[in-house]
């Protein structure tokens, strides 16, 4: 066979992209589906194909330099090896410069697959984060503290030992994926799997980091502030873009996702922005009304208890609720009127009770079919007269 630089047009000194540059060139010329049926083009392909794979390997290129063919007969992988054929040629040309047919490089259509970085992406980390009503109520800012991977400082996130760099993978030339070419009688298949090599990565570590043990990433504690907006539900969560974990050797952060969880308040329950609050009252405040102080998410309002309230009536405080999360409106305090029954009545109170069974009268049927029960109704009316 040819001298290599000779059968490329290279000097002995030419650098790696002068030789990529050259080899391109020839594969375009003599590549076999621009030269259909040629066995002497696929021939020229096949040798500048092996003449590349030699020059473009630092250990390959040295031996070569030093004892011609002959001390390549013991490398592993094409290129002097005696075992180098066209189905190699064409696997290495496609693992450089990819594509359909190899060709949208020339065409300048998706750019040469030279060396490339696999890298990936940190893990996404969930976290809970548990709110009052109150902070529900107006927005809340929390400091989280979250166990997170962070780049390894000795390596700088390379994951290779201090004063080394990773290099690129053999196996696949630095591409991080292993092409195979197969011809039919309906044209070329070409499947893409990544380099198991690497792992798709492209890159390979001699020297582990001893802190990362190759990692590229530690982990630690770390605390990130966050800011809830007023009006959430526990069915929101907030998602912190690139907060998340750092990813294998050099890879991009993933995301924090905080999920969110309303603490039960003893004091309201909630409907959406409406809040509910449940308010017993005495069968006297219930019959002749009264003025009572309620909690609110702004502290205490005062209520006016109507006369002959009956029990699970309602009354509103307009936008004493909780905002809409857009902030635009704000809910409703529906207060729950809960008349209290008493017992364990001492001898007193037994007596006054008797003396209103004696006048009270017969509520109406249509308020008996509301409560289920007269009582209140009998209560209301022995004081009001009916």
């Amino acid at each position: 066979m040819a001298d290599y630089y000779e059968l490329l047009g290279l000097s002995r000194d030419a650098d790696l992209e002068e030789i990529k540059k050259r080899y391109r060139k020839l594969a375009f010329k003599y590549h076999p589906d621009r030269n259909e049926g040629s066995k002497e083009a696929e021939e020229l392909f096949k040798q500048a194909t092996e003449a590349y794979e030699v020059l473009r390997d630092p250990e390959k290129r040295s031996m070569y330099d030093r004892y011609g063919e002959q001390g390549l007969k013991g490398s592993a992988g094409p290129g002097g090896m005696g075992g180098f054929d066209f189905s190699d040629a064409i696997e290495i040309f496609m693992r450089d410069f990819g594509g359909l047919s190899g060709f949208e490089d020339f065409f300048g259509a998706s750019g040469a697959r030279t060396q490339r970085t696999t890298s990936r992406k940190g893990k996404t980390i969930r976290v809970r984060v548990s709110l009052t009503l109150p902070e529900v109520a107006h927005g809340v800012k929390k400091t989280l503290r979250v166990s997170i991977l962070e780049e390894c400082e000795p390596c700088g996130g390379s994951g290779a030992k201090s004063g080394t760099k990773p290099v690129v993978c053999p196996g696949c030339g630095g591409a991080g994926e292993k092409r195979h070419v197969q011809r039919s009688v309906f044209g070329q298949f070409v499947s893409v799997q990544p380099c198991q090599n690497c792992h798709g990565e492209g890159r390979i570590i001699q020297e582990l980091c001893n802190a990362c043990r190759g990692e590229g990433r530690t982990r630690g504690d770390t605390e990130i502030e966050i800011e809830v907006p007023a009006g959430v539900t526990a069915e929101n969560f907030l998602t912190l873009r690139g907060r998340g974990n750092v990813g294998p050797r050099g890879g991009p952060r993933g995301d924090l996702v905080v999920l969110l969880e309303v603490e039960d308040d003893s004091r309201f329950s909630r409907d959406g922005s409406d809040i509910f609050h449940e308010l017993p009252i005495t069968f006297s405040q219930a019959a002749l009304g009264d003025e009572v102080q309620v909690p609110t998410m702004e502290g205490t309002a005062q209520v006016t208890i109507p006369p002959g309230i009956q029990s699970g009536d309602h009354l509103n405080l307009k936008e004493l609720g909780l905002p809409d999360l857009n902030g635009h409106v704000r809910g409703d305090q529906i207060i729950r009127v809960i008349v209290w029954t008493p017992t364990n009545l001492n001898a007193q109170q037994e007596e006054v009770l008797e003396n209103l069974r004696g006048v009270e009268t017969l509520a109406p049927e249509q308020i008996r079919r509301r409560t289920h029960r007269g009582f209140w109704s009998r209560v209301k009316e022995a004081f009001t007269g009916g």
